[in-house]
């Protein structure tokens, strides 16, 4: 559906894809995508097939669209220690991104799906770009150098990190990734050094 379909704006798309959503994560809560059939879900949801074709073309794309709102989770997590134009990143990483990662540890199974062993998959590609221009602005807005390839080691670390750890390639606790990808991601936007004066200093990570 285009961004132009005047079903865009239809409560009623909004409430049904809503339900084709919640029901996608309730049948995937105990057993991966694959195992999962569209007869599945819109008898869950109580919609018909139809309908659920008509928003989605197959339950990759709906999976795509449930698992939206853990990239605005993570982009979120990643910069809640900003309180402001001018703030500096702690030197710990804010307690969000423990959160995060704890709570997508409870949906690995539907994200080891969607997002696969080194970043790719149709969710990782969605949390890389989302990742990359959140950073690319940010590091922009304060005059850091070489915002676009400070924003793209940035958000392709943070997801590729983040799907080996799905995938168990990478064993560690939450609260412990999440200072160890803290640490990698304040060390790669001081690889290239900031922008001079104070404002800048705020770009040291994104």
């Amino acid at each position: 559906m285009s961004p132009q379909d005047p079903r865009a704006q239809d409560p009623r798309t909004a409430r049904t894809k809503g339900r084709l959503r919640e029901s996608l994560l309730a049948e995937c809560a105990d057993r991966p995508l694959a195992e999962v059939s569209v007869s599945a879900v819109v008898r869950r949801a109580g919609i018909g097939r139809a309908t659920f074709y008509l928003h989605y073309e197959d339950l990759t794309a709906l999976a795509v669209d449930a698992c939206a709102d853990v990239v605005h989770a993570a982009v979120d997590a990643l910069h809640a220690w900003q309180t402001g134009p001018s703030a500096l990143p702690p030197a710990r990483p804010p307690a969000a991104l423990a959160g995060f990662l704890a709570d997508a540890a409870g949906r690995a199974p539907l994200y080891r799906t969607l997002l696969l062993p080194g970043g790719g998959g149709p969710l990782g590609d969605r949390l890389h770009r989302e990742l990359r221009a959140r950073a690319r602005a940010e590091r922009a807005a304060v005059g850091a150098p070489h915002p676009e390839l400070v924003a793209s080691a940035v958000a392709a670390a943070f997801t590729g990190v983040l799907a080996d750890w799905l995938h168990e390639d990478v064993a560690a606790e939450p609260e412990a990734l999440a200072d160890h990808l803290w640490a990698l991601l304040l060390a790669l936007h001081r690889a290239i050094g900031p922008g001079r004066g104070p404002a800048a200093k705020a770009a040291q990570v994104s």
